[in-house]
């Protein structure tokens, strides 16, 4: 699955010279949390809610209201965007798009191709792709397994499953010792117990098992 499939095209951009009260409005208007800044076609920053948040007044302040709208009226997004913006390409992986969001602790990536914005991918975007992809809202069977970390475990786990005539909905993998890996299978059926049953006598442990 690749950006380009999950991305939102085609996104709400601003200017430079925009005053930080409109974007804010802006933003609450069409229920987003961040707007690239562009210069023509060129991204030359991002600012989201949090940037625009942090510039407001403190309740503290002395200054009078009229003073703040004052204030806030002449604020543009050039003074609190963020001009080195992480960006991702639409050919990338949501793997890819996940692991730049991770080290650069952002919600966020403008998807840019050929200098251009022509889309946003943002974490919401990337949990449904993850529902997508484990099969979270289809109805069926989730089979939680242990086995050995060997070379063909999958093949043989996967022949028994097609052996009892089941569909995998989906299947993912994790470590949890070594020489161990967890498997988590979700099957397009209502009752896996035939099959944990057969599992068991291939070796398989049966960690967990749910109807989904």
């Amino acid at each position: 699955m690749f950006v380009r499939d999950k991305m939102t095209p085609n996104p709400i951009t601003v200017g430079e010279e925009l005053n930080i009260l409109e974007a804010l409005k802006l933003m609450q208007e069409n229920r987003i949390r961040r707007l690239p800044v562009t210069r023509g076609e060129k991204l030359v920053g991002i600012v989201t809610q949090l940037d625009l948040y942090r510039v407001a007044p403190s309740p503290a302040t002395t200054l009078s209201v009229f003073e703040l709208n004052y204030l806030l009226s002449r604020m543009t997004v050039r003074e609190v965007m963020t001009r080195k913006v992480i960006t991702v390409s639409p050919e990338a992986t949501i793997e890819e798009a996940a692991l730049l969001m991770r080290e650069h602790h952002i919600g966020g990536l403008p998807v840019v191709q050929e200098g251009r914005v022509v889309g946003i991918i943002t974490e919401t975007d990337l949990f449904n792709a993850l529902i997508e992809l484990m099969g979270l809202d289809r109805a069926g069977t989730r089979l939680t397994l242990e086995v050995e970390d060997k070379p063909g475990m999958l093949a043989e786990l996967t022949g028994v499953v097609r052996d009892q005539g089941i569909n995998i909905i989906s299947l993912a993998t994790f470590r949890t010792a070594p020489g161990r890996a967890g498997i988590v299978l979700r099957l397009d059926v209502k009752n896996a117990e035939a099959l944990a049953a057969e599992l068991v006598r291939h070796g398989v442990k049966v960690v967990h098992q749910v109807a989904l």
